[in-house]
C-alpha cells in the first residue's frame, strides 16, 4: 500500500468488537494495519469481528476483559503486549526476547458507558463510575502509551466524546457523562502540546446519535427523533472520519463533532 502512512502499523482498539470500534477496525485492517481487538463480554461478537477482518485479508486477534476498576487498563495492556510479542515471534520465525512491553502504534479508545440521570438525582456512585470509565481510564491509557510513542517518533490516538461534548455546554439529564466526555478534549490538547513534536497525534471525535448493534428499539427511535435528517448516523460514517484523522498528521489536539448538527 504505497503512500499509505498507516500500512504496516499496529492498532489496539479498546471497545473494538462492535459499533464504531468495529467499523474502525475493519477500515484500518483494509489499510494494512494489524488489529488487536478488546471486547467486554461477548465471545461471539469478538469472533465475528476477528473473522470479518481476516476474511477481507487483514490480520487480527482479540480478547475479552471487563473494564471494571482502576487496574483494568494495566490488564488490557499486559494482555496486548503478550499477544504482540507472540505475533512478532511468529512473523520472524524465531523466539524474541523483548525487554520492554509492546505498545501499539495506534490506540483507539472506543469504550465508554452511558447513563442518563438528572443532575439533582446523580449519586456519588454515578459520578465516580462515569468519570472513571469515560475520563480517568482513557486518560491513564494515553499515559501508558505516550512514552513509547514519543520514543519511536510516531503515534496515533483517537478518543471518543459524546454527542454535543465538543465544547462546554449544560445538560439536563447527562451532566456527569457529558462532563467526563468533555474533559477528553483537555486530554487531547495536552497530548498535542506534550508529544506533537515527537510525531504523536491525539484527537477526540464526538459522534452524533448513532445506531450501533448495542442500541435497542427505544434508543433507535430516540436517535431518529433527535437527528436532523430524521435518520441516525451509521457507525461507518463516524469511522471514516476516524480513518481520515489517523492518516493526517497535521490534525492534532482537535475535537471534531460528527453529528450533522444534532442538538440533544
Amino acid at each position: 500500500m504505497k503512500g499509505n502512512p498507516l500500512s504496516g502499523k499496529s492498532a489496539f482498539i479498546i471497545g473494538g468488537t462492535g459499533g464504531i470500534g468495529k467499523e474502525i477496525a475493519l477500515l484500518l485492517a483494509g489499510s494494512g494495519v494489524r488489529i488487536t481487538l478488546h471486547g467486554g463480554s461477548s465471545q461471539e461478537r469478538l469472533a465475528k469481528t476477528v473473522n470479518a477482518i481476516r476474511d477481507q485479508g487483514g490480520e487480527a486477534d482479540g480478547f475479552l476483559s471487563r473494564i471494571d476498576g482502576a487496574d483494568a487498563v494495566d490488564r488490557l495492556f499486559s494482555e496486548y503486549s503478550v499477544r504482540a510479542a507472540r505475533s512478532a515471534s511468529i512473523s520472524r520465525g524465531e523466539r524474541l526476547i523483548h525487554a520492554e512491553p509492546y505498545v501499539p502504534d495506534i490506540l483507539i479508545y472506543a469504550y465508554g458507558p452511558f447513563k442518563r440521570v438528572v443532575l439533582n438525582e446523580t449519586s456519588a456512585a454515578d459520578w465516580l463510575f462515569l468519570t472513571q470509565q469515560n475520563l480517568s481510564l482513557p486518560g491513564y491509557a494515553v499515559s501508558r502509551v505516550l512514552p513509547s510513542m514519543m520514543k519511536r517518533k510516531w503515534g496515533r490516538i483517537v478518543l471518543f466524546g459524546g454527542t454535543n461534548t465538543d465544547t462546554v455546554r449544560g445538560f439536563l439529564t447527562t451532566a456527569a457523562y457529558a462532563a467526563a466526555k468533555t474533559g477528553l478534549g483537555v486530554l487531547a490538547k495536552s497530548v498535542a502540546k506534550t508529544a506533537g513534536g515527537a510525531g504523536v497525534t491525539c484527537n477526540v471525535i464526538c459522534p452524533g446519535l448513532t445506531d450501533t448493534d448495542y442500541a435497542d428499539d427505544a434508543v433507535r427511535a430516540y436517535n431518529r427523533s433527535k437527528s436532523p435528517a430524521g435518520k441516525a448516523l451509521s457507525p461507518k460514517m463516524v469511522a471514516l472520519t476516524a480513518l481520515y484523522v489517523l492518516a493526517n498528521r497535521s490534525i492534532n489536539g482537535a475535537i471534531i463533532p460528527v453529528d450533522e448538527g444534532a442538538v440533544v
